[in-house]
């Protein structure tokens, strides 16, 4: 994958104005980065020390059958064919499949909120792996260092940090500029992989055979039960997977289709047969059967070319990190953050400091801890595995009651992904105590702190809605002894239209002022990714200068709270925002935990030191800090 800021330019403008050919380039670069540098370590690891396997003619042929033919079920039929037709408005990912799925099952239901944590887990789960990512893919690349010269093993760990810092650091000047280099780059080393893999097959063209599943079978009767955990290096093949639908959005499913069918598949299975052929020919090139396959005069252009690769594959998960944060802040999951827009005309062009440096750090804590592609490769794939499962019960689901047609041969074909799935999770599983660990742990974590803003904040509104007045019975009594009006307009934000907002009661209060003009303003998202301009706002008077406002968004959206008011133009209502007449009044809450109410208490505390630390809702909402004023209340929860 490259850019995600990259594909949401591409998504913002690609479907209406550009070409077949030029969004299946754009898809090549932005994509499938993951899954394009797996051969780097893939065939490596299956005969490391860590399954026992010795490179012999049939082995080989079954360990290449079972990659052929997970790429072809898992990522082929179960992802790019069948998945990719459940979109949430052209969106993909296990957020819109979990939409999807919701929207089939009654609002409120419990089986509507099993079915949410199942898609919030998962998307956990999926990060616990996906910082995994940049890590063994630029050590993979690295270690080709050792192949040109074995006496610089020991600069390996050192170049690679080097490699990833300078990467995390430039994130905050943006990827516009460098960004229109994924593409051909990324084109360049899928044709790379591809020509040295069918340069090796011609020497060994016995390796064609692996196309035959019964190799696979073969596997397993030779090494009988416990050959099912070689479906922990197979995963390795088939990671990414998850992300070509995730990125779906942004390019459509068919360029990403056609990519993957007549470009990035066939290159990716050539440089696997190609390691295989390699191996059948001489058993010792298992030390890194990708770099060995290489001519001696291409090598060091090779590995300059994988860190390319890899460092896009990087960007992507960085980046993808900063659009599923932006999204999870829209949808309520995580607290507010500082978002930095690094492009003056594309709004995906976004950069989150506190995602950047905290990734940074685990990723480079992992390369220290883990020192080598083929000890990372033992932690990679367990959370993966576990999203991949989530999202088949989760197709199943859609399938049966949004899908009535195709139901009849989706399901089925379910029950053999789930019985694939199942066994990654189990063969992954067996590694716990290796180091899979820790992305269970980091993705368990993530679920928790998840769960516990989403919980919090409804406990937090319903405290302040307990407290509150209405403001059908509120303002009749005001204006009966209405306070001194001043000139312009006072907008209180709130998240509940029929409770008066804590910041007016705190300013009649505390100015005994009352604006000409006074609006209560909420914020809402929906659950699509972009809301028509003409949904965007909603104007409602109440009375005596009184009016309540709706903003909407889509959980792809930046919201801009100004800018939405400035467009507003009701003329029934009459009323209209002028910048330098308009005050924002915003509550901000202490939160105090309390050992009898709400949550457990260390999550209560959790819950408030998560709001304290969130950004302002000048930042968020993009409100100027000079037309600003907060007041603030103590809460208990």
């Amino acid at each position: 994958m490259s850019s995600s800021q990259q594909a949401q330019q591409a998504g913002s403008t690609g479907h209406a104005q550009g070409g077949h050919l030029a969004l299946v380039m754009a898809a090549i670069g932005v994509v499938f980065g993951d899954i394009g540098t797996s051969p780097l370590y893939t065939i490596k690891e299956a005969f490391s020390g860590h399954y026992g396997l010795q490179p012999d003619h049939a082995t080989v042929l079954g360990v290449l059958s079972l990659v052929f033919w997970s790429l072809i079920l898992v990522v082929t039929v179960k992802y790019v064919t069948i998945i990719m037709r459940a979109d949430n408005n052209g969106e993909g990912g296990i957020m819109a499949l979990m939409a999807l799925a919701q929207r089939s099952l009654r609002p409120g239901s419990r089986s509507a909120y099993l079915v949410g944590i199942l898609g919030i887990f998962g998307a956990s789960l999926f990060f616990g792996d996906g910082v995994i990512t940049p890590a063994i893919s630029v050590l993979g690349a690295m270690e080709g260092l050792e192949v040109a010269a074995p006496g610089l093993h020991n600069f390996i760990v050192p170049l690679t940090i080097v490699v990833l810092v300078v990467l995390f650091a430039s994130q905050r000047f943006g990827t516009a500029k460098v960004g229109k280099v994924f593409g051909p780059v990324t084109m360049l080393w899928f044709v790379a992989i591809a020509a040295i893999g069918a340069w090796n097959i011609i020497k060994a063209p016995e390796v064609l055979k692996a196309f035959n599943p019964w190799w696979a079978v073969l596997f397993f009767a030779d090494h009988g039960w416990h050959g099912v955990f070689i479906f922990g290096v197979v995963v390795l093949a088939v990671t990414g997977g998850e992300a070509l639908y995730a990125d779906m959005g942004h390019f459509g499913a068919r360029p990403i289709r056609h990519a993957w069918y007549f470009f990035v598949l066939p290159s990716l299975m050539l440089n696997y047969l190609g390691q295989g052929a390699l191996l059948l020919e001489d058993p010792a090139a298992v030390r890194n059967p990708f770099y060995v396959g290489v001519p001696q005069w291409g090598l060091i252009p090779m590995i300059v070319l994988a860190t390319a690769a890899t460092v896009i594959a990087s960007q992507a998960v960085i980046t993808g990190g900063f659009s599923v944060a932006r999204q999870a802040m829209q949808l309520g999951y995580i607290p507010r953050m500082r978002i930095k827009h690094t492009s003056s005309e594309t709004i995906g062009q976004i950069y989150i400091p506190a995602i950047n440096w905290s990734m940074m750090v685990v990723v480079v804590g992992l390369v220290l801890a883990f020192r080598s592609s083929s000890n990372l490769a033992v932690a990679y794939g367990i959370s993966v595995s576990a999203t991949m499962l989530i999202d088949t019960l989760l197709l199943a689901l859609v399938a049966r009651t949004l899908w009535p047609v195709w139901r009849r041969w989706v399901l089925p074909l379910c029950v053999g992904f789930f019985l694939i799935d199942v066994a990654f999770v189990v063969a992954n599983g067996a590694k716990l105590l290796q180091g899979a660990w820790f992305p269970v742990v980091l993705g368990v974590l993530l679920f928790v702190l998840m769960r516990t803003w989403r919980r919090g904040r409804e406990l937090l509104r319903e405290e302040i809605r307990k407290g509150g007045i209405r403001v059908d019975t509120f303002l009749p009594g005001l204006m009966l002894a209405p306070p001194v009006r001043v000139p312009g307009t006072a907008v209180f934000m709130t998240s509940d239209r029929d409770v008066v907002p804590q910041a007016l009661l705190h300013n009649l209060k505390h100015n005994k002022v009352l604006h000409e003009r006074n609006v209560f303003l909420t914020v809402e998202t929906r659950d699509v990714p972009y809301v028509p301009r003409s949904q965007r706002l909603k104007i409602e008077p109440i009375g005596d200068g009184f009016y309540r406002v709706t903003v909407r968004y889509g959980f792809m959206e930046t919201p801009d709270v100004p800018l939405a008011l400035m467009g507003a133009c009701d003329d029934e209502s009459g009323l209209t925002f002028d910048p330098m007449e308009t005050t924002y009044f915003v509550s901000r809450q202490t939160v105090v935990a309390n050992r009898h109410r709400g949550m457990p208490v260390w999550r209560d505390r959790l819950f408030a030191v998560m709001h304290r630390n969130a950004a302002p809702a000048d930042q968020f909402f993009r409100i100027p800090g000079n037309r600003l004023v907060e007041l603030g209340a103590q809460v208990e929860i």
